[in-house]
Formats: C-alpha cells, structure tokens, sequence
C-alpha cells in the first residue's frame, strides 16, 4: 500500500498540469540540451496519452528546434505521412495520408489524435522558414512491403540490380507475403532461410549509394530505400527467431528500432548541427530495461540502448493512468473494442499516483525531490497495456516490477484516462463496455 509519507512526498513535488501554454516549461528545463526525447504511453490506445505527446512534441519543435518526429510504426507507412507533412506526394489530407497503416493494430496511428497531430506538423511545416520536421517509423513489421520499396527504387534507378534484387528476395515469393509462416517455417529447417539474399541486397545497395546518388541526384530517396533494405535483412532474422523465445526477438526488434533512430540521426544532422529527435513508444520500450524485471530476464530495450549510445544526450518520459477507458482487442488480429481500465492494483505505482488526489501531474525524476524519487525508487507493480487488454488475467497479463525512478527522467501521470478514437472504429467499439462490479464480479 502507498504510505503517507510517500503520497505527501510526490504530492509535494509534482507539477499540476492544467491544460495551460507554461503547462510543460519544468518538462522543457528537464530537456535542456538533449537531443533525444523518447516519449512513452502506458497503453497502446489512450487519447490522453497521445494528445500530450502532441502538446510536448509542439513545443520541442517550436523551443527546442526538434527535427523529427519517431514512432513506434512501420517505416513505409510513416515515411507516406512524411510525404505529406513535407508537402510532398499526392495525399489530400491526414486521413489520406495514414491510410498506409492498414494492417493490424491500424488505430494506433489511424486515430483522430495522431491526424490532428499530423495536419498541425503540415501546416507546421508550411510556416516555417527553417528546416523542415519530418515523421519516420522506427518498426520492422512491414519486411514485405519494404521489399517492394526496394525494388521500385531499383526500378528507376539501376533495372539491372532490379533485376537481381528480385532474384535474391524470390525466397520469399512462396509464404504469399505471411511474414509469421516464413518465420515458423524457416525457424524449424523446414525450408532454406532468406537470410543469405536479404544481407547481399542491403549489401550491394550501399555498395553502389555514391554511384545511385549521383544518378538522380536524390539523397533522401536512397535513404528511404536503404533503410527499407535494412529492415527486411532485420525483419527476416526477427521472424526466424521468434518462435524460439520472448527474450531473443524482442531485443532483435528493439535493437533494429534503436539502429533506425541512430541512422536517422546520422541522415538528419547536417552542417555540424546535430539532429534532435522526438520518439513515441510505449513505456516498455522507452523506459530503461534496466530497471524492470524484463531486463533482470535478458531484454533491453530502445530506452537503455539509446541511455547508453547517447549518454547524457537522452531524456525518457513515462506515462502513467489509473482507470478509465483504452482502445484495445481481446485478441491478435481482433477488432478494437472500447474496454474498461480497471483500478490500478494495490501495491501499484498506479495506486501510488492516484492516491496523490492529483487528477494531472508531471512529476520530474532525473533531478526532482529527492525524497520523492525515493518514493520512486521503491520496487513496485507497474502496468502495461499493449495493443491487447485483458482484465480477467490483469496481473499476469499486464503488470512487471519496476523502479520507476530509474525507468524514467519524470513521468507524467492522468489519473482518468479515455480511449482514443479509431478513424475508422467498428460496431465492437461503439458499442462500449458496462460498468463493472469489479472486484466483486456479480
């Protein structure tokens, strides 16, 4: 249970945030010079979550002269949403331009908060008379698709090596674009592995950049193709892997996403000023590892990977709810429901948070109050809900061990949370859940 004590010490150092322009000014002292700003959210599916991220984000952007904005999304599908904030391509408006995230979970980032968000970075971008933010994805989910980036880019520039990149990913002809059937399949010897071709590919790609560079003279369009290259050698060996266990596939996700951060940073810092970097994630991602029970199990994660590649130069912000409501599935591939958050559970940072009687809070770690970092230091539950929610296993299903002191810089807590809005919800998720008798169950 929260002691007295440790209540009154957060209570004493948090920062109420009010909906205010000076709401997140103690968040922006935090940053100060850093260039990596990795923002997090306790769910997959909370409009509170993602609408401060925007707000954040804004002011990175106009205070902090931030470069780019990294999501935890496909790098393709971002990379369309790129396009269009840059004025660029044929895509009408948001909508139009996030309709490249059809597959599942789609409302992650085909929601009303993140088209918002998209159309203020467009007009962002159209006012500015410095350079130009850009939107990337940081995942490796889309192998096939990137292969077909590869080879449209090969197609203009080079139909040889087109030619010969078709050849090396003709592997892959036979799964009939099943990303998990290859892996199942390879992962038992039941067929050759793609590994082979996938390397050579990326491989001979950089090999030839000065020379395809040269040919259309576009810097950006061969960066995009390499890194659509990187991800399917990242996203094969990923597939192999993760029938043989958590552990391993998780850290080759992580590792590949931490790797797109660092090349993007390398691409975007140009004349001597280093780029500086806004990530979305979720807390599981952008938290330390090191921190939490996953890492004592052997995972690490984007959050610890950049801590160390960027020492000093990286600030992690947690996100924190009580109850409420969250866009979610019962199951992979399943429609979004509106489901009910339960209580956070007893002996949780949840309940510690919610007993401050504070409904919003930035409540900073890094270099905050020392007795409420010790607060923060205490080992305790710590909730995680993904693109599926389980309430019946709750504890199994979505709570780890943590010391949030260590996990993040500060940690932004919203006491009552609701679900964000699917841009294109289903009848699961308009038709919302009842109130529950939890935890008496009638």
């Amino acid at each position: 249970m929260a002691t007295p004590q440790a209540v009154s010490a957060i209570r004493s150092a948090a920062r109420p945030l009010t909906g205010g322009k000076r709401d997140y000014d103690a968040l922006l002292d935090l940053v100060g010079d850093a260039r990596f700003v990795l923002l997090g959210e306790a769910t997959h599916g909370t409009h509170e979550f993602y609408e401060e991220r925007a707000r954040i984000t804004q002011r990175l952007i106009e205070d902090k002269g931030f470069h780019a904005v990294a999501v935890e999304a496909d790098w393709p599908d971002a990379y369309r949403v790129n396009r269009y904030v840059r004025g660029r391509g044929d895509d009408r408006d948001a909508n139009e331009a996030l309709s490249g995230f059809k597959r599942f979970p789609n409302w992650m980032w085909r929601n009303t908060d993140v088209a918002s968000f998209v159309d203020w970075l467009r007009h962002h971008n159209e006012g500015t008379s410095g350079p130009q933010v850009g939107f990337y994805g940081l995942d490796l989910y889309s192998m096939f698709t990137s292969i077909e980036e590869v080879l449209r880019y090969l197609d203009q520039v080079d139909p040889n090596a087109a030619r010969q990149a078709r050849e090396r990913y003709a592997c892959f002809d036979h799964y009939h674009e099943d990303s998990q059937h290859y892996g199942y399949t390879a992962s038992l010897d039941l067929s050759a592995s793609c590994e082979e071709g996938v390397l050579e590919q990326l491989r001979h790609l950089q090999q030839r950049a000065s020379d395809y560079m040269y040919r259309n003279g576009d810097e950006e369009a061969f960066f995009y193709a390499e890194q659509n290259a990187r991800l399917v050698k990242n996203a094969e060996e990923y597939y192999r892997t993760m029938f043989r266990g958590r552990v391993s596939s998780w850290n080759l996700r992580d590792s590949h996403m931490a790797e797109t951060l660092d090349a993007l940073a390398t691409h975007l810092s140009k004349d001597g000023e280093p780029a500086k970097i806004v990530v979305w994630e979720h807390n599981s991602h952008i938290g330390d590892a090191r921190a939490t029970e996953m890492g004592e199990m052997g995972e690490w994660n984007v959050g610890e990977l950049a801590r160390k590649e960027y020492d000093g130069q990286t600030r992690l912000i947690g996100f924190s709810t009580y109850d409420g409501y969250v866009t979610a599935a019962s199951e992979w591939d399943a429609p979004a429901e509106h489901k009910r958050v339960r209580p956070g559970m007893p002996g949780s940072y949840e309940e510690l948070l919610h007993a401050t009687g504070i409904p919003r809070f930035l409540l900073p770690l890094r270099d905050g109050d020392k007795q409420a970092r010790d607060a923060m230091l205490e080992r305790k539950l710590e909730r995680a809900i993904g693109v599926i929610y389980l309430p019946c296993t709750e504890r199994h299903s979505h709570y780890f061990a943590a010391e949030m002191a260590r996990q993040f810089d500060a940690v932004i807590h919203i006491d009552h949370t609701t679900a964000v809005q699917p841009l294109d919800p289903g009848g699961g998720w308009h038709a919302e859940e009842p109130p529950e008798t939890y935890p008496t169950g009638i």
